[in-house]
């Protein structure tokens, strides 16, 4: 269900993952996704719903399991959207691909998964 380069990725980083097909996306769950410093919870459960087309066509947003808040109670910036997949409430963080950002056939979920860190720091340190 995943391209070969993902699942090494994941396998070779240890990565505790699931994937499952629900409504036509492929969709990966990262179990105890270590949260940066700043954040209510510091694990949770990432999602990564790919379209039919990934790697061409590029994830859009993740979701966490359960909802986080920022340290003080602040919201973090365009997660305040409850979706539900897989049996389970998921808190979205809405966050896209400008054009051109995603590279098919150089970006995979190693690519992904360092944006998804990048932004998780970056919203932990911006005011609520």
């Amino acid at each position: 269900m995943l391209p070969a380069a993902d699942q090494a990725f994941l396998t070779e980083r240890g990565l505790a993952h699931q994937v499952t097909i629900e409504a036509g996306m492929s969709c990966v769950v990262l179990k105890g996704w270590e949260m940066p410093l700043g954040y209510s919870h510091s694990q949770v459960d990432l999602l990564m719903r790919l379209a039919p087309g990934y790697p061409d066509i590029p994830p859009d947003m993740w979701w966490t399991s359960p909802a986080v808040t920022l340290v003080g109670g602040g919201q973090v910036e365009a997660t305040q959207v409850t979706e539900y997949y897989l049996g389970r409430a998921w808190q979205r963080w809405s966050r896209h691909f400008r054009p051109g950002q995603w590279q098919p056939g150089v970006d995979g979920l190693e690519t992904y998964l360092a944006r998804v860190r990048r932004e998780m720091l970056r919203s932990a340190r911006r005011p609520a």
